[in-house]
């Protein structure tokens, strides 16, 4: 795979932390993304120079070699390490685990509108079918029964809405009302 432009994380994936002494301290994403600026600027330095052709290609590796240590540092032969000796967290560390951002914020989180519960067969269904407790239908799909409940027109006629407003509708979701 070749990179034209390296993207670059939001901000709050890659914070500044100030320190109880008052020093701050920055992610070791923002430290990967410094090399990257820095061995790019000498590349270009280098090119603007005229430089010779091996000099040009070990500024290109040394790019490069940052540029793989921001995705994955963690796989190459020599880590590239911090102030204090350790190897710096990549893109791909941040992303895989348990405390991985996918595990640890996205998922398993309650979700709008989602529900879960068991599947069972039932006799009166036919086989492409399944059934939904009501409960959690209503929960499921109130957005569009609210609508349907003060909905005023079909097929462009004008028709008597079941709810006059969505607080009546949303009272009749409430008591289960039989009209719905």
């Amino acid at each position: 795979m070749i990179l034209q432009r390296v993207p670059v994380t939001p901000p709050d994936t890659r914070p500044i932390i100030q320190l109880d002494s008052g020093k701050f301290t920055t992610s070791d994403i923002n430290n990967l993304y410094r090399r990257i600026i820095i061995r790019n600027e000498r590349l270009k330095r280098v090119l603007e120079l005229n430089s010779p052709t091996i000099i040009v290609n070990n500024e290109k590796r040394m790019l490069q070699e940052a540029v793989d240590a921001l995705f994955d540092n963690a796989s190459r032969k020599k880590p590239v390490v911090g102030k204090d000796r350790r190897a710096l967290k990549s893109l791909t560390d941040y992303l895989k685990g348990k405390q991985g951002r996918f595990r640890q914020n996205l998922l398993g989180k309650r979700v709008d509108y989602s529900g879960r519960s068991v599947i069972t067969i039932g006799p009166e269904l036919k086989l492409y079918q399944c059934g939904l407790p009501a409960e959690m239908a209503l929960t499921l799909f109130r957005p569009f029964i609210i609508h349907e409940l003060i909905r005023k027109y079909e097929d462009g006629i004008e028709i008597v809405p079941i709810a006059p407003n969505i607080k009546a509708a949303e009272l009749m979701l409430q008591k289960q009302d039989r009209k719905i």
